[in-house]
């Protein structure tokens, strides 16, 4: 509503309070996906490296973005890595080590990761809070969070304020528990915040939540796209 002059009432149409609430709230925290945003990933690459390993039938258990059968259950931290490393050993059909499977996980990405890319958090992170959400795995963030993660010899958490990681939180994405933990733990507003993910099903879960976001296409440079974003205030 708005005071008329002589104490009057109107009501503003529906809409237009909508675009005023909307420019009173400023994104102040970034959300990124790991996988595909961050570092660039080729799935054909990881298949092939467990075909490797010795397993006979990877498509079964991998997906660009989510995982199924005893891969799901390491990245939503039912089962740890050692578990893991034995069943891949049954399926394999002979003994497999932790490096080789660990070595296996990296073959989905494409390395070195971006130097432009990672300037631009870095860039970022002086005017905003900056998370990680990604179902990922211990083997994955055993190379992330090293030095080996980036040709400056950071690890990615030097890059973020905080990471929320699906096999720590035993929640992963879609799910609205493992937004809701984050939210919490972080803590952040989800209208305050930008979530930048390239699967539709997990940007449609975070929009469905009241975040602001933004699903580029896997690998691609969304640099520019997210200064404009963040320019307009939308």
């Amino acid at each position: 509503m708005r005071r008329r002059a002589g104490g009057a009432f109107a009501y503003l149409p529906e809409f237009a309070y909508i675009r005023l609430s909307k420019k009173r709230i400023m994104i102040k925290n970034l959300v990124f996906d790991f996988g595909g945003i961050i570092a660039d990933f080729e799935f054909s690459r990881a298949l092939a490296a467990f075909e490797r390993v010795g397993l006979k039938n990877p498509a079964e258990y991998l997906d660009s973005y989510h995982q199924r059968g005893f891969f799901r259950e390491l990245e939503s931290g039912r089962i740890g890595a050692d578990e893991f490393v034995r069943r891949l050993g049954e399926c394999a059909g002979r003994e497999v080590s932790y490096a080789e499977a660990r070595e296996a996980w990296l073959g989905f990405f494409l390395l070195p990761v971006s130097l432009e890319r990672l300037a631009c958090l870095e860039e970022l992170r002086r005017d905003y809070r900056l998370y990680v959400l990604s179902n990922t795995n211990p083997f994955v963030m055993d190379w992330a969070r090293s030095s080996e993660f980036s040709p400056a010899g950071k690890p990615l958490d030097a890059y973020f304020d905080k990471l929320f990681l699906s096999y720590e939180m035993k929640c992963m994405k879609p799910d609205r528990a493992i937004f809701d933990r984050m939210a919490a733990e972080a803590p952040l507003v989800p209208a305050e915040t930008l979530f930048i993910d390239d699967s539709a099903a997990n940007a449609a879960a975070g929009a469905a939540l009241g975040y602001r976001t933004f699903c580029p296409r896997s690998n691609s440079d969304w640099r520019e796209e997210v200064r404009r974003i963040l320019g307009a205030g939308v």
